[in-house]
């Protein structure tokens, strides 16, 4: 028999809120998280938009000489991890006292690694680069952090997957618990917001050019969309076996119902159908899952013109005619990146809890490829009980996951 995977706490830091009250309540209202940047049209970006993400402040919780091997995205993900552990009602007692792992998505540590280096060249001496610097600049720096900050003595993992990461993590993660090798495992994804992590992006024109109107240029599966807009923060949901949840009184709040994956096996960049098709496959094969027993698909969908059609393609041949309600939360905090797979599930989870579904913004016209799915453009007041989330990456990395409401 397999253990079920339930999901016990949650916590974001995202430019939608840095609360679950504060991003249900963006969800709710169609709140775009999307500004016009200055310093990055001023630094010789093509496109200065960018979701608007808070710093946090973590001198109330962690001392200085442990602040020095954060970067960025780890401070996000400390905040996010902090609520998600309340939710959960795991305090430190009981984590030094059990074996709780962690593994958490992260693909990219640029600025860290980039004022350490800069040090190293303006003084010639690698001493410059400071003594925090080789933790600030892996990619494990998520993952290593979070495991001595909060003790945790299970399973210490980074899931490197592109923007796949966060949705990796996760499954992973649940792959462990429901085969008893854990119980209760902290997971994620963080994605760095400073401009330098998403400079080369902005060199090949990945970026929407809308600069007008940063509100309306994150357009997912809409006609007139020119490119994503680059995101970040970090998100956390905490995964148990049913049982130990039980056991230790924790609130239940969804069930992992399955996980599905692929890679393209084709082009680093630029997505085909196939390999999205053979995710979404495994992932209700895995469940023993119909596609009629899903009422609400969370698309990957980043508003580029290539990959959205490649996933509402992919899409329609799973459901074939059923009308089953898409939307891409990335037309309200652009493409969160390494962070996507995991913050799509909060946003999903508190859609589901909440009885709606936020609207696709800025969906006025589909184009001949995407007509093919049921976009919904507005909000939603409707209660739906399974759902099923989309993260696709560079390199062909595809991550399925189906979440069930307890």
């Amino acid at each position: 028999m397999k253990n079920r995977v339930v999901i016990t706490g949650m916590g974001i830091w995202s430019c939608l809120g840095t609360s679950l009250d504060e991003v249900r309540d963006s969800l709710y209202t169609g709140k775009s998280g999307i500004v016009f940047n200055p310093e990055r049209k001023q630094a010789g970006f093509r496109s200065a938009l960018c979701a608007d993400v808070a710093l946090p402040d973590l001198k109330p919780f962690i001392p200085r000489n442990m602040r020095q091997f954060m970067p960025e995205e780890a401070q996000y993900a400390y905040m996010a991890t902090r609520q998600a552990l309340e939710n959960a009602q795991l305090d430190l007692d009981y984590i030094e006292k059990h074996e709780v792992g962690i593994i958490y998505g992260n693909d990219s540590v640029a600025e860290a690694t980039m004022h350490a280096l800069d040090k190293f060249r303006e003084f010639q001496d690698t001493a410059a680069c400071g003594s925090g610097a080789i933790f600030q600049s892996m990619n494990s720096t998520v993952t290593m952090n979070l495991a001595c900050l909060f003790r945790l003595r299970g399973i210490n993992l980074t899931a490197s997957a592109a923007c796949a990461s966060g949705s990796q993590s996760i499954g992973l993660a649940s792959l462990l618990i429901r085969n008893g090798l854990q119980e209760c495992v902290v997971c994620g994804g963080a994605q760095e917001a400073n401009m330098y992590s998403v400079a080369a992006f902005d060199g090949i024109q990945s970026f929407s050019v809308r600069e007008d109107d940063p509100a309306r240029a994150s357009r997912p599966f809409d006609r007139d969309r020119d490119g994503l807009v680059p995101g970040g923060g970090a998100a956390t949901v905490i995964l148990e076996s049913y049982e130990h949840a039980v056991r230790r009184g924790a609130p239940i709040l969804g069930e992992i119902v399955s996980w599905g994956f692929s890679s393209n096996g084709d082009h680093i960049s630029t997505p085909n159908v196939e390999g999205p098709v053979r995710s979404l496959e495994l992932c209700l094969k895995n469940g023993g899952i119909t596609s009629s027993q899903i009422e609400y698909i969370n698309a990957h969908a980043t508003s580029t013109h290539i990959g959205d059609i490649r996933e509402a393609q992919a899409i329609a041949r799973i459901f074939g005619d059923r009308n089953v309600p898409v939307t891409s939360t990335k037309s309200q905090t652009g493409h969160e990146m390494w962070m996507a797979g995991a913050s799509e599930i909060i946003y999903s989870m508190l859609m589901m809890k909440n009885d709606f579904i936020a609207g696709n913004l800025n969906f006025e016209n589909p184009d001949e490829e995407t007509a093919c799915i049921n976009v919904v453009p507005e909000r939603q007041e409707t209660h739906f009980d399974m759902f099923l989330s989309n993260s696709f990456g560079f390199g062909g990395t595809n991550s399925t996951l189906i979440v069930k409401n307890l």
